[in-house]
């Protein structure tokens, strides 16, 4: 895609979200551009979905659209261009104020209402102050991720040469390209947790650099050395967090013209104390327990392990409780070299696959959902499921339950393969699907990793599709011109997805 398609992408979006003076802030993740907008109101929704760049629309506490691996970061880019330059640059701007259309299906039938319905309920339940709280822990990892990924894939890379014993003289240089970023994880995590929480980037980032300076292994605590590292990216996390709050108070109380000096030497000296004598020692003995409790679960139980966490993904994605794994991810990632949960939970978007296909062939009249599914099915297999959940799967009801089916069976495979001795890992997070593939790791060599993973994916493909297939139609939804049931549900679609009768 040009640069120009993606500025013409940009332009688009600017109207449609209520122009650029309802836009407050935007950040992006792998897949999707997050808005945080003055006026949700304004947004033209319907609009927005049947934009060909826009595969899905998540009405969060930012509206967030899913735009795809790639492209998302250069529309990203793009959209930052054209408000700098102001609105005048935009075409067809629309003013703040602006009457919005509403934000309807971008497919008509009650299917599709079914699916606004859905998205709206998930939207009041996802803004309890519980949910909030781990999206706030979430963005300040997400802007991670490209750094992970970028330092992950170098790291398989290194480790093919060394295996191979090709290039030996390149093996040190790849090495300290890989783990340099991964050494100082903890300071980007405290500086992105400071900025996220209100304090100043800076100091949190200062006070978690504590945790990975060498000269820590000199401080003693309960009668130990610390080491460098003890606490990883938990341990930042608490030390930024306690900076934000101490540096808070210091603004309330030290007067302004004290302020410059005074508030950052407090808050690093008692934030840094703190992390020293307890947090370190705190958050060392957490993330080892992580480490060995996921060691021990695949090891012990992989195929009940990875039938749940298989089942349940795609309702904790639903919930926005998947956001919770990315610090464990993350912490497996330092601890490691991997996380042995994404593949297992990789799976869930396979099941999701199999059961769209199954609904592309059994719904044959439903012109609006195979089309739905047609535009969907390519981000799918490369690991981009919203689209599918919020205009295939949950509209219908029981398709979504099979769906989660071939992620169980899917996940079991994994989990299985793992207790028998062949662990599958991911050297970072963000990418799943297919488009996981160079991330991989495991104990056997890239190649039994390769065919345990697409072993897995295969498995979710073929459950959810018979799964769904056999048991995610009734005879109403079959008879319906547009595969849905002729009355909407009474229940309250955010309790669970509605069966079709």
């Amino acid at each position: 895609m040009t640069d120009d398609s993606n500025r013409a992408i940009a332009a688009s979006i600017v109207p449609l979200v209520g122009g650029a003076g309802n836009i407050a802030s935007l950040a992006h993740c792998m897949t999707r551009l997050r808005l945080r907008l003055r006026d949700p109101g304004l947004v033209r929704g319907a609009e927005l979905r049947a934009l060909p760049a826009v595969l899905g629309v998540v009405e969060d506490d930012t509206y967030q659209l899913v735009l795809g691996p790639g492209v998302v970061a250069r529309v990203d880019a793009e959209l930052r261009a054209l408000l700098d330059a102001g609105p005048a640059s935009v075409p067809g701007d629309a003013p703040a104020g602006d009457p919005a259309d509403g934000d309807g299906p971008d497919v008509d039938g009650p299917a599709a209402a079914r699916g606004a319905e859905i998205r709206t309920a998930l939207k009041r339940r996802n803004a309890t102050p519980g949910k909030v709280l781990l999206r706030r822990i979430a963005d300040v990892f997400v802007p991670l991720i490209p750094a992970l990924i970028g330092c992950g894939i170098i790291a398989g890379l290194n480790g093919l040469l060394v295996n191979l014993g090709w290039v030996p003289a390149l093996v040190p240089a790849l090495t300290a390209i890989s783990a340099g970023f991964m050494s100082l994880i903890a300071v980007f995590v405290g500086f992105n947790t400071a900025k996220e929480f209100g304090g100043t980037p800076i100091l949190g980032g200062a006070v978690a650099a504590v945790i990975v300076y060498a000269g820590v292994a000199r401080v003693e605590v309960l009668g130990e050395h610390l080491s460098p590292g003890q606490g990883g990216v938990l341990g930042a996390l608490g030390a930024a967090l306690l900076a934000v709050r101490v540096e808070r108070g210091c603004r309330r109380w030290v007067p302004q013209s004290l302020d410059v000096l005074v508030t950052p030497t407090v808050t690093v000296l008692v934030s840094g104390l703190a992390t020293l004598f307890a947090l370190m020692f705190l958050a060392g003995e957490v993330s080892a327990a992580i480490g060995a409790f996921a060691t021990w679960l695949l090891a012990h139980g992989g195929a009940a392990a990875g039938l749940v966490l298989g089942a349940l993904f795609l309702p904790m994605v639903m919930l926005g409780l998947h956001q919770a794994l990315i610090p464990i991810h993350t912490t497996l990632i330092e601890q490691q070299g991997h996380t042995v949960l994404l593949p297992i939970l990789a799976m869930a978007g396979a099941g999701q696959v199999g059961c769209a296909a199954a609904v592309y062939l059994r719904l044959r009249t439903n012109a609006p959902i195979r089309a739905t599914i047609r535009s969907a099915l390519p981000a799918g297999l490369l690991g981009v499921g919203e689209p599918l959940i919020y205009g295939v799967s949950l509209p219908l009801g029981r398709p979504f339950v099979t769906a989660c089916v071939g992620g169980a069976f899917g996940g079991a495979f994994v989990g299985l393969c793992n207790q028998l001795g062949t662990t599958v890992g991911s050297t970072a997070i963000g990418p799943s699907g297919w488009a996981l593939v160079p991330l991989i790791q495991g104990s056997r060599g890239f190649v039994a990793t390769l065919a345990v993973y697409t072993g897995g994916l295969l498995v979710g493909y073929l459950t959810g599709f018979a799964a769904t297939w056999f048991f995610g139609f009734s005879r109403d939804m079959l008879a319906e011109p547009d595969g849905a049931p002729a009355a909407a549900p009474t229940a309250d679609p955010a309790d669970e997805p509605a069966p079709a009768r």
